[in-house]
């Protein structure tokens, strides 16, 4: 049977998806607005574009095109790397995709099958069954059912340092995010240095160097600055992104740990109140009851 508490936290849940899609709805509007801001300026770039290609097949000039093949040999070594490190964030972005989400941290009916096991003083089913189902919500809530000896302080207690435990074990998993955002750009930055330097090794060595000898060793060095730069873009908006829905999803799952134990706690309280409403005797149970007086002798006579 599942308590008020639950219910209750199943509405807040509700509540919060519904403005999560309104939300949603309002950044798409924004977006929609943004782009038929944005319309004009796209056709006038257009129509310069064209201008300039027509300009272009008049004087007998054409556009430079971009060979993807000749990018990815210009990039070199670095360039090698900063591709691996690519891989490495997508792989990153959908592991974190699948992992880090609600059904995985807090598993649908877990905090309804403890919740009703707790009402029961049935603890030890209720350590079992979130032990057999290993998620955010299982440990923070075997942590807080492992001290409920000691009362609901203490369970609170165990329940915050388990958060804090995984939480942290989350942070670190998507840290490896903000070091590819980080040695991305770095990484393409002194593979275009390197190529500067062998640029202009080339441009001295030359009697009377022309500047269309200088552009295509430039050109070649800018490549892992690019490649730096379209890898550390999306790297640093995953973490961004994952950061903030862990945020979210500790607050719901914590939130959702303390309504499992809020029967367990208004019991306790209970519990406290009618022993402070017990009368209380003067005399301690196990003192020896006092001997009656002795009779005093009859003198008269």
């Amino acid at each position: 049977m599942t308590g008020p508490s639950t219910k209750h936290h199943s509405m807040t849940l509700h509540r919060g998806s519904v403005l999560r899609r309104l939300r949603s709805i309002v950044l798409v509007l924004a977006a929609c607005a943004c782009g038929a801001a944005a319309a004009p300026f796209v056709r006038a770039a257009q129509a310069e574009g064209e201008e300039s290609a027509a300009a272009a097949a008049e004087t007998g000039s054409a556009l430079p095109a971009i060979d993807v093949r000749e990018l990815f040999r210009a990039g070199g070594a670095i360039g090698i790397v900063i591709v691996a490190l690519s891989v490495a964030m997508l792989a990153l972005i959908i592991e974190h995709l699948l992992s880090i989400r609600r059904s995985a941290l807090m598993p649908s009916g877990l905090a309804e099958e403890c919740h009703d096991l707790i009402v029961k003083r049935q603890f030890k089913d209720a350590h079992d069954r979130c032990v057999a189902r290993p998620s955010f919500l299982g440990h923070q809530l075997a942590a807080g059912l492992r001290e409920v000896d000691l009362g609901y302080s203490a369970v609170e207690k165990a329940m915050e340092d388990a958060a804090t435990e995984q939480s942290a074990r989350l942070f670190r998993k998507i840290e490896y995010l903000s070091v590819i955002g980080t040695l991305a750009p770095m990484l393409g930055l002194l593979g275009t240095v390197w190529g500067m330097i062998l640029a202009f090794m080339e441009f001295e060595a030359k009697a009377n160097p022309q500047v269309s000898d200088l552009a295509p060793a430039i050109y070649k060095a800018l490549v892992t600055t690019l490649f730096g730069l379209g890898v550390a873009v999306p790297a640093v908006a995953a973490f961004a992104f994952f950061r903030n829905r862990i945020d979210e999803l500790v607050a719901e799952t914590s939130l959702l740990a303390e309504h499992v134990f809020f029967d367990f706690k208004r019991a306790l309280a209970a519990q406290r109140r009618a022993g402070q409403k017990r009368p209380r005797s003067n005399r301690p149970d196990n003192a020896a009851p006092r001997p009656a007086p002795a009779a005093t002798p009859d003198r008269t006579g």
